[in-house]
């Protein structure tokens, strides 16, 4: 482990480069989800799924989505290629969505934080690939209404094992009845409004994303995660509806807000998400 600054700086060029990463994730993972789902659909009704480029998080290369230019390695450079290029393809110029380099910067903030709090170490590491699949999730539930299981499960295993190693800080019991509390939780209020409604207001991803929040934070982190997430989602949601940008159906994902508390829990603890939300 080196200083402080040092750790910090290792680890923030790390998130750039993982945050680049994400943006790939993001934008495919859930168009790899739809193709084995239509592939599995022609399968039970007995047909041959059309034949199709190999399509996952490394094939193809990247290319602009306006004119098909293969991306060159000199032009995927973390955020030093968005402002050399001025935000637009090389090739025709179209515009390249600020929130790439703004995922990449995100990324190496939470990196380096992770680095200057727990120094360059497995616990530093782990907590850092806690914030990139935290982050992916979220983009990808915002765009998508999805929250892939091929990371929350895995975010949730992780937890209890890393509580086990004693790397979190929370005791394993702590972080076992964090994930059952969590995931139970969100069930039994989704099939509660259910019955009142006849409509179902979550998804199956978002007890389990609660859940891995709580195998990560153990379950006395729950109530101040859950209140951050409903109150800035209601909040959100409001000035959505005024503003007419709400999609079809008029829903908001949760998953972003459970997220980003999730993620604010991190850096400055439990307790004080109720003092932002003067519970406390």
């Amino acid at each position: 482990m080196f200083s402080p600054e040092l750790d910090a700086a290792l680890f923030g060029v790390l998130g750039l480069l993982v945050g680049s990463f994400l943006n790939v994730v993001v934008y495919r993972l859930p168009k790899m989800m739809e193709r084995q789902w239509a592939e599995e659909c022609a399968d039970l009704q007995g047909q041959t799924p059309p034949a199709a480029e190999p399509f996952n998080l490394v094939t193809p290369r990247s290319r602009c989505r306006q004119c098909g230019h293969l991306i060159r390695w000199y032009e995927n450079v973390p955020v030093i290629s968005y402002l050399v290029l001025r935000g637009r393809c090389s090739s025709c110029r179209t515009p390249i969505g600020l929130r790439y380099p703004l995922v990449e910067l995100a990324t190496a903030a939470l990196f380096a934080w992770c680095g200057r709090q727990w120094g360059a170490t497995p616990v530093g590491l782990a907590w850092a690939g806690f914030c990139a699949a935290v982050l992916a999730l979220a983009l990808i539930d915002w765009d998508t209404t999805l929250l892939p299981d091929v990371i929350t499960q895995p975010l949730l295993w992780a937890g209890l094992v890393l509580a086990a190693l004693g790397w979190t800080g929370v005791p394993l019991t702590h972080a076992l009845w964090g994930a059952v509390a969590g995931y139970l939780s969100l069930w039994g209020i989704c099939q509660a409004f259910r019955l009142l409604t006849g409509r179902v207001g979550m998804g199956n991803g978002d007890f389990k994303l609660f859940a891995a929040l709580g195998a990560w934070f153990g379950w006395q982190a729950l109530v101040p995660i859950v209140l951050m997430a409903s109150v800035i989602g209601a909040v959100i949601g409001i000035g959505m509806k005024f503003a007419s940008q709400l999609r079809e159906g008029g829903y908001v994902p949760f998953g972003p807000f459970l997220a980003g508390a999730g993620l604010t829990a991190l850096v400055f603890g439990p307790a004080a998400i109720l003092q932002v939300i003067g519970l406390r």
